[in-house]
């Protein structure tokens, strides 16, 4: 596999993509809403070909799927082997009953796939790339010609409450936590349309469309699993990687009694804002 977007394969083949893999239904329950915005009006169509990008575990692959039914096609890339392990053994276990599903280990910043795809999405998969630009003109390269691009990334930080709220909650107890640089990899690089639609245009993409999606997301069930999810798997989850395990305990313990006092002790539950870009190649 091409490796010039080798700091993100390192990361998502280490202890945070099995850490992912092991934990794939809570995540794909806390996307449930993304997931059904991604798809509502996706327009995909029996016996398409899709690329799913940063296709995870699987969910939106195996979606993708039953929808372009047995005479379309879905490969489902990712640089993570972890996650594609969980997406393989899904598949067998889970049959979509539609597409073949190819499950390739690749970079799709740079990785020649040709033009062969009449669709490509992403389930908050694009924000990771070393070269944003490289990566969507390698993703307009992969499309036929007027084939559909359609993702979802995060707006800003603030107005992501699930991730905002337990965030200022542990900066106490990282007071030499350095701020994220506005262009790398990470989960709010295209928080701003501004920031964006340069780069789809200067790939050559066309009719750029930018829905702003807001929905309430189920951290999890109890205040237990949701400060779980949030401070090993959440943004946040970087900030403390790599801290003192007692560091990480505490940081734990302030997030579980911050949505105990949010939510009674039952459910959390709490707002998530993101973009729905769409484009033609």
């Amino acid at each position: 596999m091409d490796t010039g977007n080798q700091a993100q394969i390192d990361y998502w083949n280490g202890e945070v993509g099995q850490r992912w893999a092991e934990n794939h239904r809570a995540l794909d329950a806390a996307f449930a809403p993304f997931t059904q915005a991604l798809f509502a009006t996706s327009g995909l169509a029996p016996g398409e070909h899709v690329l799913d990008i940063g296709c995870g575990a699987g969910e939106t692959a195996l979606r993708a799927a039953r929808q372009v039914g047995p005479e379309g096609h879905v490969t489902g890339a990712d640089v993570s082997e972890p996650l594609l392990d969980a997406a393989r053994a899904r598949a067998v276990a889970e049959p979509a009953g539609g597409a073949a599903i190819e499950w390739l280990k690749a970079d799709v910043q740079s990785h020649a796939f040709g033009m062969r795809f009449d669709h490509a999405l992403s389930r908050f998969g694009v924000m990771f790339f070393d070269d944003s630009a490289a990566a969507f003109a390698n993703i307009r390269a992969s499309l036929k010609e007027g084939g559909r691009l359609r993702f979802l990334c995060w707006r800003a930080m603030a107005e992501n409450t699930w991730v905002a709220l337990p965030r200022t909650a542990v900066m106490p107890l990282l007071p030499d936590a350095e701020p994220p640089l506005p262009d790398a990899p990470g989960p709010f690089r295209f928080a701003l349309r501004e920031t964006l639609r340069p780069i789809l245009d200067g790939a050559g993409f066309r009719d750029i469309a930018f829905e702003p999606v807001n929905r309430t997301m189920r951290v999890g069930d109890t205040p237990e699993d949701a400060a779980g999810f949030v401070v090993t798997r959440g943004p946040i989850a970087r900030l403390l990687r790599e801290r003192d395990p007692a560091v990480q305990e505490a940081a734990l313990r302030t997030v579980v009694d911050l949505f105990a006092k949010l939510s009674g002790g039952g459910p959390v539950e709490l707002g998530a804002a993101c973009w729905l870009v769409s484009a033609r190649a």
